[in-house]
């Protein structure tokens, strides 16, 4: 017997982020919870779901777009290590990032990056 999932039931993930998002933000490190962002945010950037968008899979499956986010505002100095989406009160991914160190004051750009989850095996 063969295994699947369809495309809606992968899409789900998706639709509930695109609902809910409203801050990209990077982060010095991995925070822990929605309250842990505070402790580790370098910069932030506002979100919609229009930033996100759904395709097949690089493999299988489907993936989720995260749109480039040019020019954010840096609000505190250190090394840039994850990439944080999340609501008003709750932390709903996190991603590494390549490492760079940013200052207070610049611009950082975030670049589109993708989630994607296989068909199963």
């Amino acid at each position: 017997m063969a295994k699947a999932t369809p495309d809606a039931i992968l899409d789900a993930m998706a639709d509930a982020i695109i609902a809910v998002v409203t801050t990209e933000t990077v982060c010095s490190g991995e925070p822990a919870n929605y309250a842990g962002i505070a402790a580790v945010e370098l910069a932030d950037v506002g979100m919609a779901g229009g930033d996100i968008t759904k395709a097949n899979g690089d493999g299988s499956g489907r993936k989720f777009t995260f749109a480039q986010k040019s020019a954010v505002a840096i609000d505190a100095n250190g090394t840039a290590t994850h990439i944080a989406i999340h609501s008003g009160t709750t932390l709903l991914y996190v991603t590494t990032c390549t490492s760079q160190v940013l200052t207070s004051g610049g611009t950082v750009t975030i670049p589109a990056w993708k989630v994607e989850i296989a068909d199963p095996t």
